[in-house]
């Protein structure tokens, strides 16, 4: 894991003080999310080894997992050519979406109409709040 300050050196973040960060697993390189982070919740990733990103809707950090137990353990971090994104390969215990879904990315297009397609690991409930 490189040094949070030689990595944050290399990230552009944007006007609103963050930076897109794709999730991808470590072992079938599925993409599994996108969300945001802040240099907080960044540096908080790099020293935890556990991914924690910035809610916009609800304006606050949140540790992925911490309230659904559907954690992401950091194996590698990648910076784009601009540095204005992130790629992070993990290890995702559960499901990634809060849908239930292994991946964010459950759906595909097909002929005009969205399919399905993607893998559901657990029935979303009370207490996910991991949005």
């Amino acid at each position: 894991m490189p040094s949070p300050d030689s990595l944050l050196d290399a990230v552009t973040f944007d006007d609103e003080g963050l930076v897109p960060a794709i999730a991808q697993d470590a072992e079938t390189d599925q993409v599994l999310m996108m969300a945001y982070m802040t240099e907080e919740t960044l540096r908080e990733t790099l020293d935890r080894g556990r991914m924690v990103y910035w809610s916009r809707s609800r304006q606050e950090k949140w540790a992925k997992g911490q309230t659904s137990g559907h954690t992401q353990s950091v194996e590698e971090v990648r910076v784009d050519c601009d540095g204005d994104t992130l790629l992070f390969k993990v290890q995702q215990e559960g499901g990634a979406c809060h849908t239930g879904y292994r991946s964010c990315f459950y759906r595909r297009a097909e002929d005009g109409t969205l399919m399905t397609d993607g893998e559901k690991v657990f029935e979303p409930g009370e207490g996910y709040a991991d949005s």
